[in-house]
């Protein structure tokens, strides 16, 4: 008994779809506030003014 390796339960095994959706939406929603927050002046940054 000693010898057999012990089994995990289900609830154990390993991460399910449902974390994987939070996880990706937090991503999400992280780069969608680093857009929001940095991207006017980014892109400013590389607008080329062609009239005095």
């Amino acid at each position: 008994m000693a010898d057999q390796p012990r089994r995990r339960s289900h609830a154990e095994t390993g991460a399910s779809a449902v974390e994987y959706a939070l996880l990706i939406s937090m991503v999400a929603g992280l780069i969608f506030v680093i857009v929001t927050i940095f991207g006017t002046s980014v892109g400013q940054l590389f607008t080329i003014q062609w009239w005095p």
